[in-house]
């Protein structure tokens, strides 16, 4: 029986041994063995997301295409307006005008201004216009 009970202390010396040295090394050993496989997910995640950001690239071609087209109409939009406001600022318009729309409509100063001017300053038609 005296063989079985060595045999029994070389089981425990390599349970012992791996835990005692193997939570040091095993600690670094263990992560430096992890670190390769996720390199390699990572890369093939990588490939992946390159696909996809060039499927995007092309998609958003697409669309700076649409927004700049859009864009192009905005600024024409806004130009048309602007030379507007400019007239519409050109009429001369009086104080008591513009006092009496806003009293009679209840509206802020500069709808009622907006509105008198949009009329050439008359009263009337602004204020018929605003009923309306």
């Amino acid at each position: 029986g005296g063989g079985m009970a060595a045999e029994g202390d070389v089981e425990l010396e390599l349970e012992t041994e791996p835990n005692g040295s193997g939570g040091g090394s095993d600690g670094t050993g263990g992560r430096a063995a992890e670190k390769p496989r996720k390199h390699d997910s990572g890369a093939a995640d990588l490939e992946r997301v390159t696909d996809y950001a060039e499927e995007k690239e092309i998609q958003s071609s697409n669309l700076e295409t649409a927004m700049s087209v859009i864009g192009d109409r905005r600024s024409r939009e806004q130009k048309a307006k602007q030379e507007r406001e400019k007239e519409l600022a050109k009429v001369t318009i009086k104080k008591e005008d513009l006092e009496l729309i806003m009293t009679e409509m209840e509206i802020s100063r500069a709808a009622a201004e907006r509105s008198l001017r949009e009329h050439m300053g008359n009263v009337v038609e602004a204020l018929i216009t605003l009923t309306n």
